[in-house]
């Protein structure tokens, strides 16, 4: 009798403390598996900053990038033609397709003069210190270039690339349009 009321006393005064430290293990286990989570997910607000004009291939060109509320990106490409026709005339490319998973950036332009990019890769912070300056954020990866000839051929051209952004307070270049 004495042990039964030993092992009823004992559970009663010990098992709240251990109830209450078994769900503080939960919450710190749920609290971890919280951060990692957000550690590689950027919050809306910075997602929101990587959108602005980044340099492209060649002096004059630029990417265009805006990421909008559902993490769809919209954007595009000015670039110089380098086709027969289009020899040196500025060319606007929108994004066909765009897409950011976290800091994970993808997208395809429209065709324009036999010519659509592809680009898969990332947003990263780059060398520049604030916010508003030039690099602050890069876009790392691989740029595919699909050219179609007029046999519908398509040849394509990869290669790693990484686009700066512009400092915030700069203007687009000022070159005519097409």
């Amino acid at each position: 009798m004495k042990i039964l009321r030993f092992l009823v006393f004992g559970l009663i005064s010990v098992g709240p403390l251990w109830c209450a430290t078994v769900r503080l293990c939960a919450q710190d286990a749920k609290d971890a598996g919280n951060e990692k989570q957000t550690e590689k997910a950027p919050a809306p607000a910075e997602a929101k900053s990587y959108s602005g004009m980044y340099s492209f291939l060649k002096d004059g060109e630029f990417v265009q990038l805006t990421v909008e509320d559902d993490g769809s990106i919209t954007g595009f490409i000015s670039r110089y033609g380098d086709g027969d026709s289009d020899k040196g005339a500025f060319l606007d490319q929108f994004f066909k397709a765009g897409k950011l998973e976290r800091n994970k950036l993808s997208f395809t332009t429209q065709m324009v003069h036999g010519v659509t990019f592809d680009f898969q890769g990332t947003v990263e912070r780059g060398e520049g210190k604030n916010a508003g300056d030039e690099a602050y954020y890069v876009l790392k990866g691989t740029l595919t270039q699909n050219v179609s000839d007029a046999n519908k051929k398509v040849n394509s051209h990869s290669r790693p690339v990484e686009f700066k952004k512009f400092p915030q307070d700069a203007a687009p270049p000022a070159v005519g349009r097409n």
